[in-house]
């Protein structure tokens, strides 16, 4: 019982902030807890915003000789004939049209401006955690989490599907948080597989009893030194149903 009660001390300081742990007489169960720091879910498709290797096209209404065709580079800014450098990384439309316009006034008396993306190349979802392949991948017409799981090489063993976080910005710049649950969209084709919008990260967590296993490596293994057979007896511990 000593022993049980310092591993289980050991696993409350080696959980993550998302997770907690409680004692129950069947074993040691693993809760997790709402996300911190998240702003409320909003569905609404996000505004796109400027990145580098857009393409742009940039019309002035009055004078369209100064029209022109540009690729933002990769530090985020463009130049124009009329405005000189201009600042887009992260910016929308409507902001870049606002950017130019007030810098275009020391050449035109009254510039109307509009600004309209014709190559997306900065549209990219980033996708991590437990797949082959993670990295940043485009974003055409209305691809879900699914497929850009599969574009990521698919699912690695140890993959929780039934809680892949889905993280998006809001309007304001702060980051939401969505729970999908894969599993039952691949059992049975429906279910939670939403459409993307550029920018979103998604993170395919470890299953729990992967977690386990990690902390068991980490915090017995290497700590207590204690054997694999008793390990075992930690693992059958925990409740079962309990999720694992």
């Amino acid at each position: 019982m000593r022993i049980l009660t310092l591993l289980t001390a050991l696993l409350l300081a080696g959980c993550t902030s998302g997770t907690s742990v409680t004692t129950t007489t069947s074993g040691l169960v693993l809760e997790e807890n709402q996300p911190q720091g998240f702003a409320g879910w909003n569905s609404a498709p996000p505004r796109y915003r400027v990145g580098p290797g857009d393409k742009l096209r940039v019309q002035f209404l009055l004078t369209p000789d100064m029209n022109e065709t540009v690729l933002v580079a990769p530090d985020g800014s463009f130049a124009l004939r009329v405005a000189g450098r201009v600042d887009a990384d992260g910016a929308t439309t409507g902001e870049i049209e606002t950017r130019i316009t007030a810098a275009a006034r020391r050449a035109l008396n009254n510039p109307i401006v509009t600004v309209g993306v014709e190559e997306a190349a900065a549209s990219v979802v980033y996708v991590g955690g437990q797949v082959q392949r993670a990295g940043a991948y485009p974003l055409a017409g209305r691809r879900g989490i699914m497929e850009h799981v599969l574009l990521a090489g698919g699912l690695l063993e140890q993959a929780r599907m039934d809680q892949v976080a889905l993280i998006r910005r809001n309007p304001e710049g702060r980051p939401m948080l969505r729970q999908i649950n894969l599993q039952s969209f691949a059992g049975t084709g429906q279910g939670d597989d939403v459409a993307l919008a550029p920018g979103d990260i998604i993170f395919v967590p470890r299953s729990r009893i992967a977690e386990i296993n990690l902390w068991i490596e980490q915090f017995v293994n290497r700590t207590l030194q204690i054997n694999r057979s008793f390990n075992y007896t930690i693992l059958r511990s925990v409740a079962p149903g309990a999720g694992l």
